[in-house]
């Protein structure tokens, strides 16, 4: 039988493609320390305003905020373009559902994202950009 802890742990992906899966799985455990393990320690998350986070809590307090929700996430890829041990993501994604509060929630976007092979030949996000193109709001 396995322990709590390695129920808990996730494998890193090893391909560009397998990014978009791990963090579903990841997302969807409700584990913001399965989250930031899919995230390289300089990563940058880009804010709905535009906003870059830098700093590790403050990047784990945004997933705290999302996962709170306890919506699973849904996401469709349209394209993986792989440049040696970069690659871009390009990603729709949706949470859906009732809130805690009662209240109907609809988050959504197509994502523009940076994935980068470490040298333990894992594929980690350095830039998480949920809102790709999109027109962002003034900070």
């Amino acid at each position: 039988m396995k322990s709590e802890t390695e129920e808990m742990r996730f494998p890193l992906p090893t391909e560009p493609e397998g990014v978009i899966p791990s963090l579903i799985e990841r997302f969807n455990s409700r584990k913001v320390s399965a989250m930031m393990e899919l995230h390289d320690p300089h990563s940058v998350f880009v804010e709905n305003d535009g906003r870059t986070l830098t700093d590790r809590g403050a990047i784990a307090a945004r997933f705290e905020r999302d996962l709170k929700l306890g919506l699973p996430l849904e996401a469709t890829v349209r394209h993986v373009f792989v440049a040696d041990n970069i690659a871009q993501i390009v990603v729709d994604w949706s949470i859906d559902g009732v809130g805690p509060d009662g209240k109907q929630i609809h988050l959504a976007g197509s994502a523009c994202d940076i994935v980068r092979r470490g040298a333990d030949g894992y594929w980690r996000y350095i830039i998480d950009n949920n809102q790709g193109t999109a027109v962002r709001e003034s900070a």
